[in-house]
């Protein structure tokens, strides 16, 4: 079911049968969360005049994205980017997706979405997983640091490698935050009492989301590189993407 290869100059594991490329995420401790030197840093974008709109909404906003807290992280496998149309269809091969501009693009799922997850032999991961592995060891805006990010770190149809090889991040990992990628977790404002071991929250109602900033593009002037931000986070409403999480397969 799983084959070794080397991706883009980097050990990957395929699931065969869906033809999915996942990368190993190293276990660690990282801060989650809008930290205040973010949010300064966003301040320095605004006061530079790199934002279209006044961002005291996103501000406003900022407590959904903390308190910032310490959580342990365990290694796991993680999709390299969202399934695509394509390999959406292994499961579903009935799918039909009507926000896609090919097959190899992101599949964004609507009512189909309760029947993916049943079929996924795969989990969601969790908003800590998620942002952990958009992070990639880094604590600023977006890997790439605390420059405001532009539509060029939108990635969005992975048919061509190189591309896609040049967007990964040191994961591995590509086009984290230009999807709106759901989590396992419910949705619930801020981070008070969540668990320090990457669990996702359990209960009733919408799951979180992250990412986002592809679906609105092209961007309006609304500011909607905040989407791209690691640390985003909103409620699920309509369509979303999804990238799935699987365990380490046993050595040997």
């Amino acid at each position: 079911m799983w084959a070794e290869e080397i991706v883009a100059g980097r050990p990957a594991r395929r699931h065969v049968p869906s033809g999915v490329v996942f990368r190993e995420v190293p276990g660690g401790i990282f801060r989650m969360g809008l930290s205040d030197a973010e949010l300064a840093a966003v301040r320095a974008i605004e006061r530079a005049g790199g934002a279209e709109d006044g961002l005291e909404p996103f501000f406003a906003n900022a407590k959904e994205s903390q308190p910032v807290r310490e959580v342990r992280v365990e290694p796991f496998l993680i999709a390299r980017h969202p399934l695509t149309v394509t390999q959406v269809r292994h499961w579903l091969p009935e799918y039909a997706d009507g926000y896609a501009d090919g097959d190899s693009t992101t599949a964004r799922v609507d009512d189909d979405l309760d029947d993916l997850l049943e079929a996924l032999p795969f989990r969601l991961p969790s908003e800590a997983e998620w942002e952990y592995a958009a992070r990639a060891g880094t604590t600023t805006l977006t890997f790439r640091g605390d420059a405001k990010p532009g539509a060029d770190q939108l990635l969005d149809d992975f048919g061509d490698e190189q591309r896609t090889a040049a967007a990964e991040n040191a994961f591995g990992l590509v086009a984290m935050g230009s999807a709106n990628e759901i989590c396992a977790d419910v949705w619930i404002p801020g981070f008070a009492g969540a668990p320090a071991d990457a669990r996702p929250r359990t209960g009733a109602g919408p799951r979180a989301v992250r990412g986002g900033a592809s679906d609105v593009y092209p961007w309006q002037g609304c500011d909607e590189w905040l989407l791209l931000l690691a640390a985003t986070r909103y409620e699920q409403a309509g369509f979303t993407a999804i990238r799935p999480v699987a365990p380490l397969p046993p050595r040997g």
